[in-house]
């Protein structure tokens, strides 16, 4: 665990009650995964915090080439084969009141834990989904598409799935049509048509689901970006969704509903395959900024 740059013990890392990303919500984030011990996307989620910083107006002061190094470091001095890391940005410590200008230094944290990816027969035997009907944190708001915080309609979307043993809940706008999972992106495939959400539905615009779309760009796959109907995926062929850590995952049961077969389908599988050649592709051409991290 680092707060701003230091590496401190579970024990000494603490922040004050008085930080707004505790008494508001007020913060933006990264999830990150390691590939081959190494940051996978590292920039692009590095690049995404910062728009998600600028969108909420936190003035994320230190710059990209140094967060990238402390990222990396943190991984090496975590002695993980793999890693999870939670990248947190929050407005910082201020007085009572929703004013931001109560708050002028914003706080960093990043937590670092061994990786644990969904076993292997969730991707060979596909995962459960609900659906949920919600309106997200900055949906309609200039914030439309930050990664912040605040995820209490994740929060209760996941604690609705649990009791269907479902591993994803996915949400349902208030015109019925479904924007995004709780923590995915979402793609659906009917006969020959795979379409996605777009971007301008204010969804999290996923770094996964961009390597998804070059990989279907490379195989020649057209894709539509609309938003479904919840309706309309009884009748999909196949739908899979999109994370850092789940990478690529399929939902064969919506609702208690078999999707397509009840199995992962074929284009999900032609599309995984892909994706980690791909992997292996970004892992080569990524740039390396590690440098040895300040301890406390």
């Amino acid at each position: 665990m680092y707060i701003d740059g230091h590496r401190v013990s579970e024990a000494e890392a603490k922040i004050s009650v008085f930080d707004r990303g505790l008494l508001y919500g007020d913060s933006v984030f990264e999830t990150i995964a390691t590939h081959a011990g190494r940051p996978f996307m590292l920039v692009e989620h590095i690049r995404r915090l910062r728009h998600s910083a600028e969108l909420v107006y936190i003035d994320l002061s230190i710059d990209d080439a140094t967060l990238c190094s402390e990222v990396e470091s943190a991984v090496v001095e975590s002695g993980n084969p793999e890693c999870y890391l939670r990248l947190t940005v929050t407005r910082g410590i201020g007085g009572l009141g929703l004013d931001p200008s109560l708050s002028e230094n914003p706080c960093r944290i990043l937590i670092v834990t061994p990786l644990q990816r969904p076993a292997l027969e969730a991707y060979e035997n596909g995962v459960s989904a609900i659906s949920y009907r919600t309106q997200r944190t900055a949906e309609s708001t200039q914030a439309s598409g930050a990664k912040v915080g605040n995820y209490l309609v994740a929060v209760l979307a996941m604690r609705q799935a649990k009791p269907a043993n479902a591993n994803e809940a996915l949400i349902v706008n208030s015109e019925d049509r479904v924007v995004e999972g709780a923590t995915s992106n979402l793609f659906v495939r009917f006969g020959q048509a795979l379409i996605t959400p777009p971007e301008s539905a204010g969804i999290l615009p996923g770094i996964t689901r961009q390597l998804v779309l070059e990989v279907a760009e490379r195989s020649k796959i057209t894709v539509g970006f609309r938003c479904p109907m919840l309706s309309e995926l009884s009748s999909a062929d196949e739908i899979f969704i999109t994370s850092s850590v789940r990478e690529i995952l399929p939902i064969v049961k919506l609702d208690g509903r078999i999707v397509g077969d009840g199995r992962p389908g074929p284009l999900f599988g032609q599309i995984r395959r892909e994706y980690y050649s791909l992997v292996q592709e970004k892992l080569a051409q990524a740039p390396r900024f590690f440098r040895a991290v300040t301890t406390k």
